[in-house]
């Protein structure tokens, strides 16, 4: 199937008689389905957000705001400022990633506007947050404390969206910040992968032998890439192992200047259900089904080893999730 992109949604209707495929440029897509990307102009989006008056997300280079598009649909603008250190550059590279991409677990692109100085994406509104806001800000844990289920259901989706980055994206695409402040909910058991302003196409990075300036959020960023500056799938399957290991503690990427995978390394690779135990979330009151428990700390070991060339596909890693979540779904006994 096809992505339809319309380049200027003022071409389209100029005249009237116009047909729309003479305004639009088509981008292949592997989803089934065709969706309509346009381009807005300035005041449209200064409309929509009320000149960005409700901001409801920060980034590392960009602000998002609250854009209402009408009949009862919102979106989200994502506001690229050069002064945090954006670029025209990134964000056309954000946006040709984006179009490249359909998936149900990424946060889709509606549409952008590159005007007046201004770099804006308009994406999919996402209402309940960010994963990072859930588990670790006063008003997210006021909400209650999300079950090993809903965990478990999480880490499972930002998995496939993963996959489907690395192996059915055509080039496969390497998101290179995987963090909870990235992973937006849905609801307590759906999520979403969001940002991907710091990609890099697959080809790009497989064969390249000049190494990229490291890119990627603190506590979260592969030690291979830290130390080698060659960044591969790989690198997001090591953050995706810290994720876990954020889902199993409801500890941050950081402690102190310790890493959560060093913080708890003598516990997860401990053979003793006593050390797994501790690494628990006290939030969770040990109601955790033991054997699940014992396979995602496995699935996390695997994906932190430091050899890059040894740590699983994320293909491998949805297979296991998935498996795991077909275990006992009754919790045991609280540990």
């Amino acid at each position: 199937m096809k992505l339809v992109v319309y380049l200027d949604s003022r071409e389209s209707s100029r005249g009237g008689s116009k047909k729309p495929q003479d305004g639009v440029k088509t981008v292949q897509c592997s989803m089934n389905c065709v969706a309509v990307i346009r381009t807005y102009a300035l005041e449209e989006l200064k409309c929509a957000t009320r000149n960005f008056r409700i901001r409801i997300g920060v980034g590392a280079t960009s602000y998002v705001y609250l854009a209402e598009l009408g009949d009862g649909r919102f979106g989200a603008v994502k506001r690229v400022m050069e002064e945090r250190g954006g670029s025209k550059k990134m964000f056309l590279d954000e946006v040709s990633v984006l179009l490249r991409i359909s998936h149900p677990n990424l946060v889709a692109l509606l549409g952008f506007c590159l005007e007046a100085g201004e770099q804006l994406l308009l994406l999919e509104y996402i209402p309940n947050k960010s994963l990072f806001d859930r588990m670790h800000t006063h008003r997210g844990q006021s909400a209650g404390t999300l079950s090993w289920s809903n965990r478990l259901s999480i880490a499972l989706d930002i998995a496939q969206a993963l996959d489907y980055l690395h192996s059915q994206a055509d080039p496969p695409i390497i998101h290179r910040d995987i963090k909870s402040a990235n992973v937006l909910l849905i609801d307590n058991d759906r999520a979403k992968l969001a940002d991907f302003g710091l990609c890099k196409l697959g080809y790009e990075s497989y064969y390249s032998q000049t190494p990229c300036i490291i890119k990627g959020s603190f506590g979260y960023v592969d030690v291979n890439y830290l130390k080698t500056g060659h960044v591969t799938p790989k690198s997001d399957v090591y953050s995706f192992g810290v994720l876990l290991l954020e889902l199993i503690t409801g500890l941050k990427s950081m402690q102190g200047s310790v890493t959560l995978p060093e913080w708890t390394e003598d516990s997860r690779k401990s053979k003793e259900d006593e050390a797994l135990i501790k690494m628990l979330d006290p939030k969770l009151n040990g109601d955790v089904n033991m054997d699940q428990l014992r396979m995602l700390v496995d699935i996390a070991n695997s994906a932190l080893v430091e050899y890059y060339e040894v740590r699983p596909e994320m293909g491998y890693i949805v297979h296991r999730l998935s498996s795991c979540m077909e275990l006992q779904i009754q919790p045991d006994s609280p540990v």
